[in-house]
């Protein structure tokens, strides 16, 4: 279960196995035990305290789902308390714990936000059924807010996407395939998007109420990419205990996206072709045949052509695939739609981390532009979201830039690969130095008396080789 936040940015904690967290309030020593005790068997994390002030400091510091509120209590009384619950937490499920004689200000407590009260004497039993209850109408407030969210984010796709003339081309690419049933395949590097055009095109097609389903072909075993596409009956296999629906059969009369297709292997390749010429599966292990309507929508991070080519996908289901293409640039071909896709990451991050971080600094942007971005957008992504979280003021700097270092290391020249290739000292060690500056420059934000710091190197040495090199 993913942490949740309250409205102060705390995790909200189900602590770690999944467990939720109750607070309870109450000036009465032996309620608060007796209390413990009965939550604690039913599996509950639980807190105890006996006045307002320190429930207010356990809120903020420890962020639990639930409280039980006595209404009368020493110094602040349990409908302020309530209030100052509010104001902290608006999530915060309150219960409030009320003599029989209060009834009438737990009813107004209800009226300013409390869940629900329990007079004491209170059954054990009526009162685990109310903070179930109110714990699950917490879950499904929670799921619709997820939905919600991610509804927005699904609208938001074409938005954020960018300005650049390749970007416009790949949507209008999108606008004319969507309302079809072609099959399209979507090409591109890693990290470019593939996921989120697919997603598009499933909105924008009259399958926009139907399921969405993905699969990776690359992340899952070969031995088993058959029957997570196809699913099987019980007892096909050891371990199959019971009958499962495959990808194919999940996104009936929606979208079936193949991400990575071109790591299927060539059984599979024939085994897909034909369910893609016939419309029908047959589960693993079974005997019949099962009709299917599903939109097909491919990505790879190959050019599926040179695949064919080169005798690693089949000729014959690339034909049979290739009814529309659309292909991908580069975060590097599209610079001017960084600073577009920087600021809707940092939103986003602010979002997620309950940050307010506001702006990039113009060292920091230089920067962005600058980079060769290995990894394309989900590269900046991963930087801008990790900026955000370590930035210390309202501006993202230079310093909160962290890179992936794998992927600078993965950039650099190999001199050994040169020597092979019969190149000589001179070029190989001009060719180094050149990748040396390129980098400092890149970490610099294109500053060159720091990136003379960061090489250790005269300034004026440095401007010499720049210019020597032709950078």
């Amino acid at each position: 279960m993913d942490p949740v936040r309250n409205s102060n940015g705390v995790d909200k904690m189900e602590v770690s196995n999944g467990v939720e967290r109750i607070l309870i309030i109450d000036d009465d020593k032996d309620l608060r035990f007796n209390l413990s005790s009965i939550l604690k068997d039913e599996g509950y994390d639980v807190l105890a305290v006996e006045d307002g002030r320190e429930a207010l400091k356990t809120v903020q510091n420890n962020s639990p789902n639930l409280a039980l509120l006595d209404m009368r209590l020493p110094s602040m009384n349990g409908m302020e308390v309530l209030e100052k619950f509010k104001r902290i937490d608006k999530d915060l499920i309150i219960i409030m714990l009320t003599a029989y004689g209060d009834v009438k200000d737990a009813v107004k407590a209800m009226k300013l936000g409390a869940f629900d009260y329990i007079a004491k004497p209170f059954d054990n039993e009526e009162l685990i059924l109310i903070i179930k209850k109110a714990l699950s109408t917490q879950y499904l407030s929670r799921e619709v807010k997820t939905l919600r969210r991610r509804l927005g984010d699904r609208l938001a796709i074409e938005e954020v996407m960018g300005e650049s003339p390749r970007i416009k081309q790949a949507l209008k690419q999108v606008e004319i395939i969507a309302p079809t049933n072609m099959t399209v395949i979507i090409q591109g590097a890693s990290g470019t998007g593939k996921e989120l055009v697919a997603q598009l095109i499933h909105q924008k097609s009259p399958r926009k109420d139907k399921p969405f389903v993905d699969i990776d072909c690359g992340a899952i075993p070969e031995t088993l990419v058959e029957s997570e596409l196809f699913g099987y009956e019980k007892g096909a296999f050891t371990g199959a205990e019971t009958r499962k629906e495959g990808k194919f059969e999940q996104a009936n009369s929606g979208t079936l996206l193949l991400d990575e297709i071109a790591n299927l292997s060539d059984a599979v390749q024939m085994k897909l072709l034909r369910v893609i010429q016939e419309r029908r599966i047959q589960h693993l292990g079974g005997k019949r045949d099962i009709s299917i309507d599903v939109r097909i929508i491919v990505a790879s991070n190959k050019n599926l052509s040179e695949q064919v080519r080169k005798g690693r996908f089949r000729d014959d289901i690339y034909h049979r695939l290739n009814e529309f293409q659309i292909e991908l640039p580069k975060l590097t071909e599209r610079k001017e739609d960084i600073p577009i896709l920087a600021k809707y990451f940092l939103e986003e991050a602010n979002s997620e981390f309950n940050k307010k971080v506001n702006s990039i600094s113009s060292e920091a942007m230089k920067f962005l532009l600058n980079y060769s971005w290995p990894g394309n957008i989900r590269e900046l992504r991963n930087i801008i979201r990790r900026a955000a979280l370590s930035a210390e003021s309202d501006t993202i700097e230079f310093g909160n830039l962290f890179l992936d270092q794998t992927m600078l290391a993965s950039e650099a020249i190999n001199p050994m690969k040169l020597l092979d290739k019969g190149v000589s000292f001179e070029e190989i060690t001009k060719e180094i130095e050149k990748d040396l500056i390129k980098s400092a420059l890149e970490r610099s934000g294109g500053n060159k008396i720091k990136a003379a710091e960061i090489l250790k190197m005269n300034k004026k040495t440095l401007y010499r080789k720049i210019k020597a090199l032709q950078l």
